[in-house]
């Protein structure tokens, strides 16, 4: 699959081949980097950042790695732009392609970052939506490459609430061969969608998905157990409620044991100890999941130095 000049707005766009490459590249430059390789491959070049939605790990990944492939970053913020409000998503799509060479959106609504990607003239990179996050499963990727020196066969089991990240792990996991078991509660569940495009991929790549409600029939014998927040961002006036409602949902040592020995804990971050994780695994796993988190900076030079 060529994908210079290819958005990046969800992982089923591209097929195990591509996903591979990215990983690999993701893989060199991260070695390349900490040996004091500089590269230039963004040369001259210019991605802008709009951000609908702040975030610590997005902002400084993507502008740190733009900075290390030799390129230059601007950021935007809703208030400065109001994507949507003061001139329409498709003029400003067309307004940046004059200006930038990639864009990156960070924002609520997917068909925000869809209709963007429509209208620009330029690779759009989605860096989260409501509805996925294949930046940080792409990173994920990576990460439970990195320890495991494969994907294929391995399991992986997603805890709590049916988001964009459970939507995006059910994307990544079926296209690169990995089993993915869901454990969330009665009406939290991913989107159909991505549910049932992750059963058509799967018939190829041989993975298994199961969504259920039982967190322990989910962990047991898993590789990686993953979660996430219960209540993301724009659900804030939720989250005493899920709180209740997501209250045996808790990665804790008694789940733990259900999983495989070999196995990690991965948390995308922001982590609310106490709520969705425990202290005590949180921080036996503190060495992976802020690997993970470093990860979004090599997976992320991989994306715009391949499309860009």
């Amino acid at each position: 699959m060529e994908i210079k000049g290819k958005d990046f707005l969800r992982l089923f766009d591209y097929n195990n081949e591509s996903l591979n490459n990215l990983l690999d590249l993701a893989k060199r430059l991260k070695q390349e980097t900490k040996t004091g390789q500089t590269h230039h491959i963004l040369q001259n070049k210019t991605l802008v950042m709009i951000f609908a939605k702040p975030s610590l790990r997005t902002r400084v990944s993507f502008e740190v790695g733009t900075q290390q492939l030799g390129g230059n970053a601007v950021v935007l913020k809703q208030d400065e732009i109001n994507l949507g409000t003061r001139e329409t998503i498709a003029d400003t799509a067309r307004v940046l392609s004059r200006y930038a060479d990639g864009v990156m959106i960070r924002t609520f609504d997917h068909n925000d970052v869809v209709e963007f990607a429509k209208y620009s003239d330029i690779p759009v990179i989605n860096a989260l939506t409501d509805l996925c996050h294949p930046c940080q499963v792409l990173s994920d990727l990576l990460t439970i490459k990195e320890k495991f020196g494969k994907l294929e066969k391995l399991k992986l089991a997603y805890i709590g609430d049916g988001n964009n990240m459970a939507n995006s792990l059910i994307a990544g996991c079926s296209i690169m061969g990995m089993d993915i078991s869901i454990a969330c509660p009665d009406g939290y569940e991913p989107d159909e969608t991505f549910i049932w495009t992750g059963k058509d991929v799967s018939i190829n790549s041989g993975s298994k998905i199961e969504i259920t409600t039982d967190p322990f029939e989910a962990v047991n014998g898993a590789n990686i157990v993953y979660t996430d927040v219960w209540a993301s961002m724009g659900q804030e006036k939720e989250a005493e409620k899920r709180k209740k409602i997501f209250a045996k949902y808790q990665i804790n040592e008694k789940l733990i044991k259900k999983a495989a020995d070999n196995a990690i804990v991965l948390h995308c971050l922001p982590a609310h100890r106490g709520e969705e994780i425990t202290e005590d695994i949180f921080e036996k796993n503190a060495k992976i999941i802020f690997e993970q988190a470093e990860n979004r900076l090599h997976a992320q030079k991989a994306i715009m130095a391949s499309i860009m």
